[in-house]
Order: C-alpha cells, then sequence, then structure tokens
C-alpha cells in the first residue's frame, strides 16, 4: 500500500507563525501511513489575469502540482480582519484557474490559530464556500480552532497542549479516512 499524501499550507507568511507551528504540529501528527509535507507561498504574485493568460509563473505551477500530486490538503489559516488572509486567498484564485483544477474532489481538512478568543472561526468560515465553489471535499469535523495560541505553542513554536494535539490528529485521521472513502483499497 502506497503512503497518503497530505500538502500543507500555512496560510501566512510570517517564521514565526502559529499557523505555520500549527503546519508543522501536522507533519508530526500525521496518521499511520501518511506523511504530511509543508508548501510554502512567497513569491506568489497577486493575481492578474494578463500574467495568467501569457503563462503562470513558475512558483504557482510548483504549487499547483504539489497540489494537484497531493492526496489531500490540509490548510492551516489565521485570520485577518474577520476573513481569510489575502496570501492564501490569491493562492486559491492562482491554482484555481484553467487548465488544470487540482481542488476538484481533492479532500481538503482546514484548522487555525490565533492569539485571540475565536480561533480563526470566521476565516475558516469564509474560506469553505470558497473551496466549495472549486469542488474541493472539506472535511466538516472535527473543527480545529486555535485560540489563545500563544499559551499552546512553546517558544520553539511547538504545540504543547495535548487537548489541541488530540484535536488535530483527530482533524488529520479524518482527513485521510475521506481520501480512503475516494479511493478504497
Amino acid at each position: 500500500m502506497s503512503t497518503l499524501k497530505i500538502l500543507a499550507i500555512p496560510g501566512s507568511l510570517r517564521r514565526a507563525s502559529y499557523n505555520r507551528a500549527l503546519a508543522r504540529a501536522a507533519v508530526e501528527l500525521a496518521p499511520a501511513g501518511a506523511t504530511v509535507e509543508i508548501a510554502e507561498l512567497h513569491g506568489i504574485p497577486v493575481y492578474d489575469e494578463d500574467v495568467n493568460s501569457a503563462g503562470a509563473p513558475q512558483v504557482v505551477l510548483d504549487l499547483k502540482r504539489r497540489i494537484a500530486e497531493a492526496d489531500a490538503v490540509f490548510i492551516a489559516t489565521p485570520e485577518y480582519n474577520h476573513g481569510v488572509p489575502g496570501v492564501l486567498k490569491n493562492a486559491i484564485d492562482w491554482t484555481s484557474r484553467r487548465p488544470s483544477q487540482p481542488w476538484k474532489g481533492k479532500p481538503v481538512a482546514i484548522a487555525g490559530a490565533s492569539d485571540g478568543g475565536f480561533g480563526t472561526v470566521r476565516a475558516q468560515l469564509a474560506l469553505r464556500p470558497t473551496l466549495a465553489c472549486l469542488g474541493a471535499m472539506v472535511v466538516p469535523t472535527p473543527q480545529v480552532h486555535v485560540s489563545f495560541a500563544q499559551d499552546k505553542f512553546d517558544a520553539e513554536g511547538r504545540l504543547t497542549d495535548e487537548k489541541t494535539r488530540e484535536k488535530l490528529r483527530q482533524l488529520l485521521v479524518a482527513l485521510a479516512g475521506q481520501v480512503g472513502e475516494r479511493h478504497p483499497a
């Protein structure tokens, strides 16, 4: 049996982002038979149809290829002004453009961490319809909203809160299960 490939996309460019740390925790907590690799959004230009018409930049083509090759995607999104960060939405916009559509039928899990009390609830709610319109199969539960993240990660960015680790583990298992439903053995 081949290894399940999950691509983790942190929706923040900041090196010390809690959402980047959440993606690293997903690498560590991957279920048996699965691996998680992190994709970066650095260097993706602002979406411009004129540029896309002439040919998408290589950084976009590389991300699009990685999404297509992955069995599933895990997105760790921050929340900016009650919504999805521009860098994440921009990457989704670029990768959703024709001719290929790597999101269609792709199992996707969403989580997010913030230093506030809502734990990215609104950003995750805003991201779900975007992914749904692209045909992605978003895992409905468990929902992982990491509030007061500064208390759940150590100084090195390691997720130390056991309840949060368990909830993230459960989300990754649900994501792997959704892949299994699409591709039964």
